[in-house]
């Protein structure tokens, strides 16, 4: 890399916590992540313009993963930049931005059998059409191990973190370790005060690479987790924080973990819980959160320790 490149945060309002993108200042000018529909003109345009930058110059448009809030606003801003900008995805993640069907598609799948929520079919299909600019397919779809040119030297390269979703992935500007992670650091979650994935496995080996081979300068994180403490540890991370980050990440999955096996072992029963079946599993952990709540992790979470028991893992 020939010089370092700066870079910005971009802050979008949205419900309860704001969506964060970051703009990094190359020759090739790139956006990571999106927010939703409103994010680009309500967020990312002015922000720009507050520092001197057109939004029309963005090259690129790097989508850690293919959650709503990170890759709703992907169309909307590609139609900002002139339709000129590549939109790049993990192609694990890649039919969450071709489709809003793919959404709730993935509610049902998982949440929706814990939630009995005879309208939640609507109300996800509402959101996906309010918060998703568009339906589109990625001009880079990517598999791990790339290495994407901002031009004038600076590269970025690319490294799969599955488990929040199979699909995420970290982008680091080479030379300078400035690591962007989108939601797969977790910690003790954001908004709901509990950690968010589809993977345990998955997520656990990717915390561990990213602490012990990728081992950040700086970490850029999608929204403000929280640590056990109660209190956000900010979404941008020196390298002493970014350790911290990560190792309580991992040993809050550990907590987790064990909460599930106990739920599992004590035998899974419908009940009259909020939480059903993994009542047990959020009093070992100390839940006390609405696990209805949108978006809540607990029970895509509770469901990923399910399958993998099952399984007898």
């Amino acid at each position: 890399m020939s010089e370092a490149v700066t870079i910005h945060p971009l802050i979008s309002p949205w419900g309860r916590f704001g969506l964060y993108s970051y703009f990094i200042d190359a020759p090739e000018p790139a956006i990571v992540d999106t927010g939703i529909t409103t994010s680009p003109a309500e967020g990312m345009l002015p922000a720009l313009e507050a520092i001197g930058r057109r939004i029309e110059d963005v090259e690129w448009i790097l989508l850690t993963h293919g959650h709503i809030d990170h890759m709703g606003g992907a169309h909307a801003l590609w139609e900002l930049t002139g339709r000129r900008a590549k939109v790049v995805i993990h192609e694990a993640d890649a039919h969450l931005l071709r489709s809003r069907r793919e959404h709730v598609a993935l509610y049902e799948q998982v949440r929706q059998q814990y939630l009995h929520d005879p309208e939640g079919v609507a109300k996800q299909t509402a959101a996906a059409e309010h918060a998703i600019s568009g339906e589109m397919e990625a001009d880079v779809l990517l598999t791990g191990g790339e290495t994407l040119s901002l031009g004038g030297g600076v590269t970025v390269s690319v490294h799969p973190v599955p488990g929040h979703t199979p699909g995420s992935v970290a982008y680091v500007v080479d030379g300078q370790d400035d690591v962007f992670v989108g939601d797969a650091v977790q910690i003790h979650g954001a908004a709901n005060f509990f950690p968010g994935y589809e993977d345990p496995v998955a997520y656990r080996a990717s915390l561990e690479y990213l602490r012990d081979e990728v081992s950040p300068r700086r970490l850029f994180l999608g929204h403000p987790y929280r640590g056990a403490d109660g209190e956000p540890y900010g979404v941008e991370l020196d390298r002493d924080a970014a350790a911290r980050a990560l190792q309580e990440s991992l040993d809050i999955e550990a907590r987790v973990a064990a909460a599930a096996r106990a739920a599992f072992d004590a035998g899974l029963a419908g009940t009259d819980s909020p939480y059903s079946p993994f009542e047990r599993a959020a009093a070992e952990f100390g839940y006390a959160g609405d696990p209805a709540l949108d978006p809540s992790p607990f029970f895509t979470t509770m469901h990923g320790y399910r399958r993998l028991f099952a399984a007898g893992r």
